[in-house]
């Protein structure tokens, strides 16, 4: 039988502060900088979740909303939105916090595909993931598209097989023309 786990037995946050050689000529922390703490945040959600090594497979949709200032707080925060066969769909979202003013501000988030691999380090089954809110749901939900949207985009898998995908866009295609 199959193990499963839910959202929260992953949930990770981390908080580190910007110094100088974190950041550009502008005061603000670089993106590659960033880049990698987003993906050990990610490989700490993904290996708690699969109790396995995991290897980064890709990176989607980073969005950089707002700068992270020399000196400001950075927080990252991840969990799984839906694991696959051997590949789990991790969220990272981040925050900035003004250590004197205490404001936070979001200002990164990117999805992670990670994938397990055994000591012959090959693919190995991660545990199913078990939505237990709305919120949840609609992550694991959303999280399906984006990977079908992936795989279409690679190439592995033909437009018409992508039926979650496809279904969603029509029916969003159809609330747009009303």
């Amino acid at each position: 039988m199959m193990s499963s786990k839910n959202v929260a037995a992953s949930h990770t946050e981390m908080s580190q502060i910007v110094l100088p050689n974190h950041t550009n000529t502008l005061g603000n922390m670089m993106g590659g900088q960033l880049l990698y703490l987003m993906d050990m945040c990610a490989g700490v959600v993904a290996q708690r979740h699969s109790n396995r090594t995991v290897v980064t497979a890709s990176v989607d949709h980073v969005e950089f909303s707002s700068p992270i200032k020399l000196g400001d707080i950075v927080t990252l925060a991840g969990h799984v939105n839906r694991s696959f066969r051997s590949s789990m769909e991790v969220e990272i979202n981040v925050w900035a916090e003004n250590p004197r003013t205490g404001r936070k501000t979001a200002s990164n988030r990117a999805f992670y595909t990670m994938v397990a691999i055994d000591e012959e380090l090959r693919p190995t089954i991660v545990p199913t993931l078990v939505p237990n809110s709305p919120e949840e749901q609609s992550r694991w939900e959303a999280a399906e598209r984006r990977r079908q949207l992936r795989l279409v985009l690679a190439g592995r898998l033909k437009v018409s097989d992508a039926h979650e995908l496809t279904h969603f866009l029509l029916e969003n295609v159809n609330k747009a023309d009303v």
